[in-house]
């Protein structure tokens, strides 16, 4: 999931930032550093003279205060501010956090990869293959085919398809195969009480895992596993997004977002919904770029711009593209020269899972791969 911070933290590392789900290195932290987000970082604000309104978005969640997370105050102080700050907010038993936090080890890795600076961002030409290949596409199709009921029953309920449901689950860790190996309290605790840089955040994070449990009594803080940024399960949820926006797709009164798939399916839709998926709406077209027309790059991703104002300024879809009431522009550079694509309001949602425009338009193009794959 606009100018609030971005939650979701996907696989990844520091040149994009994310929402939903939110989620670092999980499938590949070796490969992930140079296109995946580790933290949420401030977006830039309203385009000036934008003429539609923004995507409604949900409310920000709480970062921690400054009295756990100000490396001023001493270490050991910080971790008794965070205690009585998480009980106080979110009526979790002190004693408890206590003794769950005395369990929880501070990870140098996790500091060196989150510490290391950001490789040059990949173009287009060499992100896109990462994940719009034969094997992730087969692996989609047949992942479709074996969870067919469950999917198409969500994206009937949802109105999310079911093949997007599946490209961010190949996205974030290639079908469920890989959902990190980190234990997500060690790396919580170690970016919220020795990375100042997002302390904040990641200090809220670990108030959530602390909620989250209370909420998902079966949940087993010290055993949990997932990213290095403290995102678990097929879907790549931080606790916050787990906590808010999980969705127990079978009835059996639990939110299972690590192996069970109902659950996991039902709550990434339901991630697309709160963050304003538009039913039956389109993505993205390609574009046309007008001779003469000047270079246009957008502050970010809302699709404020009617197409009349993309068309004055030279771009418009290509015949046969589908249309819709505004969107922006998105420039990349391709395999063979520059592209232009017009993204829509349901581009702009899938940015709230991962803000990276490469990423939102990788899923698009592998769940359009996987449609065509699987059939009607």
């Amino acid at each position: 999931m606009s100018r609030r911070p971005f939650f979701r933290l996907s696989l990844a590392a520091l040149p994009f930032a994310l929402a939903a789900c939110a989620t670092p290195a999980n499938h590949a932290d070796a490969q992930a550093d140079d296109y995946r987000a580790v933290t949420p970082l401030a977006e830039p604000g309203r385009p000036q003279g934008a003429l539609l309104p923004s995507v409604p978005q949900p409310p920000e969640r709480p970062a921690a205060p400054p009295s756990v997370t100000d490396p001023a105050i001493p270490r050991a102080q910080r971790v008794e501010n965070f205690v009585q700050y998480t009980a106080t907010t979110y009526g979790v038993d002190p004693t408890r956090i206590r003794t769950t936090l005395a369990q929880a080890q501070v990870q140098q890795k996790i500091l060196d990869a989150i510490s290391r600076p950001a490789e040059a961002v990949r173009p287009w030409r060499d992100y896109r293959p990462i994940f719009i290949n034969p094997a992730r596409i087969d692996g989609g199709v047949a992942f479709y085919r074996e969870n067919r009921e469950a999917l198409e029953r969500v994206a009937a309920d949802s109105g999310v398809p079911a093949e997007y449901i599946v490209a961010i689950i190949g996205v974030e860790t290639s079908y469920g195969r890989v959902t990190g190996s980190w234990k997500v309290l060690d790396a919580l605790y170690t970016l919220a009480f020795d990375y100042p840089p997002r302390a904040p955040f990641f200090a809220g994070e670990l108030a959530q895992l602390f909620a989250l449990q209370k909420a998902e009594p079966q949940l087993e803080i010290g055993e949990l596993k997932g990213s290095y940024a403290g995102a678990m399960g097929m879907g790549q949820f931080m606790p916050s997004s787990y906590r808010l926006w999980a969705k127990d797709g079978d009835g059996d009164g639990r939110r299972d977002l690590l192996t069970h798939k109902p659950d996991v399916f039902a709550s990434i839709a339901n991630y697309f919904v709160v963050h304003g998926w538009q039913r039956g709406g389109p993505v993205v077209a390609r574009a046309q770029r007008a001779d003469g027309a000047a270079d246009f790059k957008p502050e970010n991703w809302e699709p404020v711009y009617p197409l009349a104002d993309l068309a004055a300024r030279g771009y418009t879809p290509r015949p046969g593209e589908p249309t819709a009431e505004g969107g922006t522009l998105l420039t990349l550079e391709g395999e063979a020269g520059t592209e232009y694509w017009l993204a829509y309001r349901n581009f702009y949602v899938i940015t709230r899972y991962n803000r990276s425009p490469m990423y939102s338009l990788s899923v698009h193009q592998l769940a359009q791969a996987i449609r065509a794959g699987v059939g009607p």
